[in-house]
């Protein structure tokens, strides 16, 4: 059920974000053979979108990067993000900022729609673009730092994350000549506020209900773009989507930390189901996949490699706990170091990302369930009698078919063969006699009353 669950959402998202994979429209382009009115149509001047709903990570750092490079070399007017995202890594977040920051034209970030948010390294997202907008509804900032399980980072290292990540904010906000000593706020004390709070106070440029709205607002203003100051005209711009390549948006997907704990404890038990049963295929091929596919996405999530540990050590100790007498103790231990590790196995010094926590309690029940449930099965397996071969003849009733006489050998017809019989008892023709023993090709047998 875990593989089908984690195999089918990562389908679903994957066959979403590939079948817009390449360019939505291409760039119009003058046309010398066409008419003046077909001319000025080429030349109307047009935006690319790039929307993103989700985590801030390297393939959402990818795809905006190809973005911009598409853009400028398809000479759009400007590059509009749609955001909505909680929050991501921070290393990711640093990369965007550094492309928006020295994108060869106008960049807007757009917080939409309403509901959405540009929470943790969304905020810093937000404040780099050369326009900031948001949405009626929608909400920017709660960008503190935090450590495992949401708790503040203490001490010496807490201090210095927080200094650092406070200065990589104000230094954006010092560049884009907005609200400096709120955005540090909104690091040292995860203040966030409203998008018309966030106007009142220059934290943003523009609140706009809708996209085209906001195109018309942005017209006339001028923003820095390569050190020159560039007049946008866009109020008449059409808008050309981009959407991420195939890789992107698998690297996207696996991004979230439920669908890749998922995975990996899909490829764990039905690895485990494999080397427990082997000759199914199915699990131990299914498994094979989940559980590269959640390594995969170890290049895209800071993942702790203490928590991953002590996770693998409570899937071993369960099983431990089906082949050794310990009288729990194994398999209580299994399970603490099976919570413990799934709480730690995100690096939440470097994102404000993190496993679900009912997903958590609910998977450590169904792990300990599955594990000991498949566990009981191959231990009953194991310890059945013998149905088949050699093995499985003793103990069988068969009938005497050649007289047995106490030293001399007859035959009786069992388990659908004929086998040459001893016995220490004459047994008649008809005689039902039981198998108590097996010697090369004879069996030795007693009367069956």
């Amino acid at each position: 059920m875990l593989c089908a669950l984690a195999l089918g959402g990562l389908a679903g998202a994957a066959t979403e974000h590939g079948s817009g994979a390449s360019h939505a429209n291409a760039a119009p382009r003058a046309n010398p053979t066409a008419t003046p009115a077909a001319v000025s149509a080429a030349a109307a001047p047009w935006v690319v979108l790039l929307k993103v709903d989700g985590s801030i990570n390297p393939a959402v750092a990818a795809f905006i990067e190809d973005g911009i490079n598409h853009a400028s070399a398809q000479h759009a007017a400007a590059l509009v993000i749609e955001l909505d995202t909680p929050g991501g890594l921070l290393s990711s977040a640093q990369r965007i900022v550094k492309d928006l920051l020295n994108a060869p034209l106008p960049t807007i970030v757009y917080v939409s729609p309403s509901g959405a948010s540009a929470a943790s390294a969304g905020t810093f997202v937000t404040e780099a673009a050369a326009i900031a907008a948001m949405a009626p509804g929608t909400t920017i900032g709660a960008a503190h730092p935090v450590g495992e399980g949401d708790t503040e980072i203490k001490g010496v290292v807490g201090k210095k994350i927080e200094n650092f990540t406070a200065s990589f904010a104000g230094s954006i906000a010092r560049e884009r000549g907005r609200n400096q000593q709120w955005i540090e706020q909104a690091v040292r004390e995860s203040s966030a506020i409203s998008e018309e709070e966030a106007l009142k106070r220059q934290v943003i440029d523009i609140v706009a209900p809708n996209l085209h709205n906001l195109l018309v607002q942005a017209s006339g203003r001028e923003v820095k773009v390569g050190g020159r100051t560039v007049r946008l005209a866009l109020a008449d711009a059409t808008i050309h989507r981009l959407r991420m390549t195939p890789g992107q948006g698998l690297l996207n997907v696996l991004a979230d930390p439920n669908l890749v704990y998922l995975l990996m404890l899909a490829g764990i038990v039905g690895i485990y189901f494999e080397f427990g049963h082997p000759g199914f295929y199915l699990p131990g091929v299914v498994g094979a996949i989940c559980l590269l596919l959640a390594l995969g996405s170890f290049e895209v999530l800071p993942i702790n490699l203490t928590g991953f540990l002590l996770l693998l050590l409570g899937i071993g100790l369960l099983i431990a706990e089906v082949f050794v007498t310990s009288y729990g103790v194994l398999g209580t231990g299994g399970v603490v170091a099976f919570v413990i590790g799934s709480l730690f196995l995100i690096d939440s010094a470097q994102t404000n990302l993190e496993v679900n926590r009912g997903m958590i309690a609910g998977a450590a029940v169904a792990m300990s369930a599955i594990i000991l449930g498949l566990g009981w099965i191959v231990l009953r397996e194991r310890h059945r009698r013998p149905t088949t071969g050699r093995e499985g003849l003793v103990g069988e009733v068969g009938e005497v078919r050649e007289a047995i006489a106490a030293g001399a050998p007859g035959r009786v017809f069992v388990h659908g063969e004929h086998w040459r019989a001893v016995s220490n008892e004459a047994l008649g023709v008809g005689a039902r006699a039981r198998v108590i023993a097996v010697r090369g090709l004879e069996i030795e047998v007693r009367r069956e009353a």
